[in-house]
């Protein structure tokens, strides 16, 4: 198992473990907001936390994590919580309130910090907000980060797609949406185009993928095209339900 490192805005930090689960090769990603307090955003499975914790180390020590974060409960999103929040005993979980209902208090080894939709964590030297994002891509617990110093958005399951590309500065969209023919991972509901656009108005600049490389340019464009594809999808699934 090999994890790699990359920097893929100021301070923040890309481990990516490579798998071959998809043919084209598929990696699990998880970041690191570098602070005064620092944030794991992703637990990664438990079978990668090892690796994983190699590759963090190169960047900090693993002690000084004071915020572990994900976007809902999965076992590549939170798997290895309870091995971070070990490793790192001055370590909070932080996540959004139905995450702390549904799960957190039942999973997490040590009481969640839960946050609200708009709530800004001050990690000294980046700040990081919460944003809730229920079932977008999937489950009700669903939110994101967003890091306001560098716009970074820490999107998890958005714009999932195969390769083992670190940055680029290409179409996520369309690979995004050749993934989504092949797995039907999002859920496709009235609220799922409009939580994009919403997404679209904090205007990143990168885009953190938990499955693909890390994108920089105009991540509103981006997110505006792929709430596009997810709005026509829909509106086929309609249309073939009243023919039904």
């Amino acid at each position: 198992m090999n994890t790699t490192v990359t920097e893929i805005a100021d301070g923040i930090y890309r481990f990516s473990t490579l798998t071959d689960a998809i043919p084209g090769g598929f990696t699990f990603n998880q970041f690191l907001v570098k602070g005064d307090e620092p944030l794991l955003f992703h637990t990664g499975l438990k079978s990668t936390f090892e690796s994983v914790c190699e590759a963090v180390r190169t960047v900090v020590p693993i002690e000084t994590l004071r915020w572990v974060s994900f976007g809902h409960w999965e076992a590549d999103e939170s798997g290895a919580l309870n091995g971070w929040l070990a490793a790192a005993p001055h370590s909070e979980l932080a996540i959004g309130v139905f995450g702390t209902m549904l799960s957190g208090n039942d999973q997490a080894t040590r009481p969640p910090r839960s946050l609200t939709d708009g709530e800004v964590l001050d990690l000294g030297g980046k700040r990081v907000r919460w944003i809730d994002t229920p079932h977008v891509p999937h489950g009700w617990d669903a939110g994101l980060l967003f890091e306001e110093t560098t716009a970074t958005l820490l999107c998890g399951d958005l714009f999932t797609q195969t390769g083992d590309a670190a940055i680029t500065e290409g179409d996520i969209a369309g690979p995004a949406a050749a993934l989504e023919d092949m797995m039907h991972s999002t859920a496709l509901t009235p609220r799922t185009a409009p939580t994009l656009h919403r997404l679209a108005e904090l205007r990143p600049s990168a885009l953190a993928l938990m499955h693909g490389p890390s994108f920089h340019g105009d991540g509103a464009a981006a997110l505006h095209t792929l709430a596009a594809d997810y709005q026509s999808r829909l509106e086929r699934e309609r249309e073939s339900a009243e023919h039904r």
